[in-house]
């Protein structure tokens, strides 16, 4: 009987410390969580995160605040299992966040670049918003293109086919649109005044062009700039395009309240769906948010994710969520999901 007890205890004993090993053996999933919300009319590290000069702005009562997923990168049993009960987090595989043959800091810098643009379509949308619109300013001509002759540098593109082009994307998007060897209409200004030519796309890499290159300008009379660190991807844009129109207009659009939201946004002001969406609703009650703005395409999965007395108000451009928000601040029922 001794030896019995003795063989128990030592199994007992060996099994306890294999549990603990496989324990803390690290698995290939991360777990998602609330991350960090910034509100996009105050400021970060002590600077203001929009900064505008040159032009007087407004304050707020309220708070505009983008919302962000913390991820846990390396993941070991016992935390995936605290994860999986978790209400708050997710636990997925890891390559969903960190893909096959890229290292973390790659996936980072990647993130990094993303935000960068988001900002920069956040500017560009908010402008357009504000009255200040796009310029496609032609910036070389291919000597042996279709447009040589035709079109010059420092002319700015106003329509292809009839289409107005109000960003530099719908250029290429246009001419793509239609094979190679389609002639096309070119609206374009030159020192002010309106013109058209006809220019035939050439293939060239498997693609119609015209042979010119362009650039894309926005002139304004004042310096705005978006100052944030360690936040990455696109998910801001939305927040950011709202916080700068906030400022550069006189009406207050938080109507005094805390209102946080998410989604990528283009220079047209289409708001584009992201990851993370419960996690961020999470973060977004522990701010205090009194509503929260859902890109389009995420509103079924928030709706599944709900978070108590956080009222989820569809989104699918920067004019329905600035609509939203009047609506809001007047006392009316903004679309739901």
């Amino acid at each position: 009987m001794r030896r019995r007890g003795l063989t128990v205890l030592l199994g007992a004993l060996f099994t306890a410390l294999l549990s603990i090993g496989v324990l803390r053996v690290p698995i290939p999933y991360v777990v998602l969580g609330p991350g960090p919300t910034v509100n996009t009319l105050g400021t970060a590290d002590g600077k203001e995160v929009i900064q505008v000069s040159g032009r007087q702005t407004s304050t707020s009562a309220g708070q505009l605040r983008l919302t962000t997923v913390g991820v846990q990168p390396t993941v070991r049993l016992r935390g995936a299992i605290a994860g999986w009960f978790s209400d708050d987090e997710a636990v997925v595989p890891r390559e969903l966040v960190y893909p096959p043959g890229e290292s973390t800091e790659q996936v980072e810098q990647r993130n990094a670049e993303d935000f960068k643009v988001s900002q920069t379509s956040a500017e560009t949308a908010a402008l357009r918003e504000l009255g200040f619109p796009v310029q496609v300013v032609i910036k070389t001509v291919a000597a042996d293109g279709p447009s040589a002759g035709v079109l010059k540098v420092g002319d700015v593109v106003t329509s292809v086919d009839g289409q107005p082009v109000p960003v530099a994307s719908k250029v290429t998007e246009l001419v793509r649109a239609k094979p190679a060897g389609t002639a096309l209409t070119i609206g374009y200004t030159r020192d002010g005044a309106p013109a058209t030519a006809t220019v035939t796309s050439q293939e060239q890499d498997g693609r119609p062009r015209i042979g010119v290159e362009i650039d894309q300008q926005q002139p304004h009379p004042f310096t705005l700039g978006i100052d944030l660190e360690d936040i990455g991807g696109p998910s801001a844009g939305l927040m950011f395009a709202l916080g700068i129109v906030d400022k550069l207009t006189p009406a207050d659009l938080t109507g005094g309240q805390v209102i946080a939201g998410t989604g990528t946004i283009d220079d047209e002001g289409n708001v584009g769906p992201i990851g993370g969406i419960a996690q961020k609703l999470v973060g977004a009650k522990r701010a205090g948010a009194k509503v929260f703005l859902v890109p389009a395409d995420n509103c079924a999965e928030a709706v599944r994710n709900p978070q108590p007395d956080l009222p989820l108000l569809r989104v699918g451009s920067l004019d329905e969520g600035l609509t939203a928000l009047e609506t809001l601040r007047a006392g009316g029922q903004p679309t739901r999901c």
